[in-house]
């Protein structure tokens, strides 16, 4: 089912919302919430059974395209977090007896489940967080692809046999189920972050508690009404899954210091993850912190200059900038910088910014008032610190009422600017210039964070050199493609600031799980280790 308009309403976008788009979106959030078991008015918290939530205080949520009401949640109270938390408490117990690749194909069903509802669920994820459908479309398709992954790894979750130096002993790890996951969501990818940990934390025996961000609490509730169906048909216990949605102050807090959950993998920005650090770092537990980026795209003087462009682009203004990979820095060589520049500012020029639910949309708004003031800010800024504004910079006249539409921006400026040092969620791409490749590397790595990093060189030196110890010093380091765009094959995270945690692929799966060494005596004679004789 498609849930795109019929027209194209974003290649001259009026000022105000009127009464054909008003008509086709109401249309479209209706079809949407059928198909994915919503309603105008729910509560927040869900063990795996109905919801429910039992405080008064109100979330709504609202498009952030034409600021229209989508629905009103009511937020989790702490009794209602309790009665979650015990639900997965109480599943854990029976959940982790079950097979691994029983639990994998319990898993193998989400999947399916989730490409039948592949099309609405895209469409609540552009409709409820603003990114243009096609990478609505693709953030479900992550989900799809971590279920198929953890399939298999089901079947994989295996330690090795090790030589004992003892006579007759055998020693071996195995991996046991951890417990309650607890997941905190971001925005900006309201669904595929909590199917990368669920997925797994599902296949390893865990059960999990998400708490979705409170700007798109449809996506989650979307997420947990199609798990619960697969849960319940497969007769698991109720409780292998829970949503809270509610405030940080409250169920944020109260989920990172239970000392019954014993992992917390968080997304979010580096102050919230000090905080989480902390906090389950004083209960000696353990966090996957996935936080800031501050991605830079080196452009060799040998590069592919079409395939570069075409990278820095999407880099930069896909999501419009939200995104923790997206492109913030570009680092030029000399020798082609006024050539790669004017190439960019003509596609930059080619961008149709409006409705994300159009097909010809290269770039929605920003996901509400807040983030467009902190781009004006970072502007402003830039501006004050010798930058120079080669494209874009403002924030565009209302478009369907809604002040959260911006000109992706491009700005000349020393990345030794404090702007530059500092992670700013909007489509602004700061570019310098270099000489040597040493120099860009410098450049590169001086910055807090140390997330996503690429370069596009036809020199095979150049490239080995950047991925060498002395290269990128981030968790992800590409040759000749952009910063963005991960595959959850991959063991995605940063380092720095950026917390230098791991999620998705390779052998992320250990995060989930508990380490055991066994030794097992079969000879019946007693040797101690290290040669150790004592006496009797």
């Amino acid at each position: 089912m498609s849930y795109r308009p019929t027209a194209d309403t974003t290649s001259n976008p009026p000022q105000t919302s009127g009464a054909g788009r008003a008509a086709f979106a109401a249309d479209a959030r209706e079809r949407i919430f059928r198909d994915l078991g919503l309603q105008a008015a729910m509560g927040g918290a869900n063990g795996g059974g109905d919801w429910f939530a039992s405080g008064q205080d109100v979330l709504e949520s609202r498009s952030p395209t034409t600021g229209e009401l989508l629905g009103r949640i009511t937020q989790a109270a702490e009794a209602d977090y309790e009665r979650v938390m015990q639900a997965g408490q109480q599943a854990f117990a029976a959940f982790r007896a079950l097979p691994a690749p029983r639990r994998g194909e319990v898993v193998r069903q989400v999947g399916e489940a989730l490409r039948r509802k592949k099309d609405a669920l895209g469409a609540l994820v552009s409709l409820e967080m603003g990114k243009i459908l096609t990478e609505g479309l693709g953030e479900v398709q992550e989900m799809i692809d971590i279920c198929d992954f953890a399939v298999g790894q089901s079947r994989l979750l295996s330690g090795p046999t090790l030589q004992s130096e003892r006579p007759d002993h055998r020693m071996m790890e195995q991996w046991h189920p951890l417990g309650t996951v607890g997941v905190i969501s971001a925005f900006n990818f309201p669904v595929a972050v909590w199917a990368w940990n669920a997925a797994l934390a599902w296949v390893c025996g865990d059960t999990t508690v998400w708490k979705p961000s409170s700007k798109t609490p449809y996506c989650a509730i979307a997420c947990q009404n199609i798990v619960n169906e697969v849960f319940r048909a497969n007769d698991l216990p109720a409780g292998v899954s829970g949503v809270v949605i509610g405030r940080g102050a409250t169920i944020g807090e109260r989920l990172i210091a239970d000392t019954r959950v014993p992992l917390i993998s968080a997304t979010g920005s580096t102050r919230m993850g000090k905080r989480i650090g902390a906090v389950v770092g004083a209960r000696l537990g353990r966090t996957i912190l996935e936080l800031g980026g501050n991605n830079a795209l080196i452009i060799a003087a040998s590069c592919d200059l079409p395939g570069a462009l075409a990278s820095a682009f999407f880099g930069a203004v896909g999501t419009a900038g939200q995104r923790c990979t997206s492109t913030r820095r570009l680092l030029i060589h000399e020798s082609i910088y006024d050539t790669f520049l004017a190439q960019l500012r003509e596609r930059y020029a080619q961008v149709t910014i409006g409705d994300p639910l159009a097909m010809a949309t290269h770039m929605g708004p920003l996901i509400d008032e807040d983030a467009v003031a902190a781009f004006e800010r970072a502007v402003a800024a830039a501006r004050q610190q010798g930058g120079e504004i080669l494209y874009g910079g403002t924030v565009l006249a209302p478009l369907y009422g809604r002040r959260t539409f911006v000109e992706p921006t491009i700005i000349a400026i020393e990345n030794s600017a404090p702007i530059v040092q500092h992670e700013t969620f909007a489509p602004i791409l700061y570019v310098m210039k270099y000489r040597t490749l040493e120099e860009a590397i410098a450049l590169h790595n001086d910055v807090p964070q140390g997330l996503s990093s690429a370069i596009y060189t036809d020199s095979l030196r150049e490239a080995e050199r950047f991925l060498s110890y002395g290269g990128s010093d981030c968790g992800i380091a590409n040759v000749n493609l952009g910063t963005n765009g991960a595959e959850i094959g991959g063991a995605f995270g940063g380092e720095k600031e950026t917390g230098g945690g791991r999620e998705s692929g390779s052998d992320c799966w250990k995060a989930y799980m508990r380490r055991q060494t066994n030794t097992v005596n079969w000879g019946g004679q007693v040797h101690l280790a290290q040669g150790v004789q004592f006496p009797g």
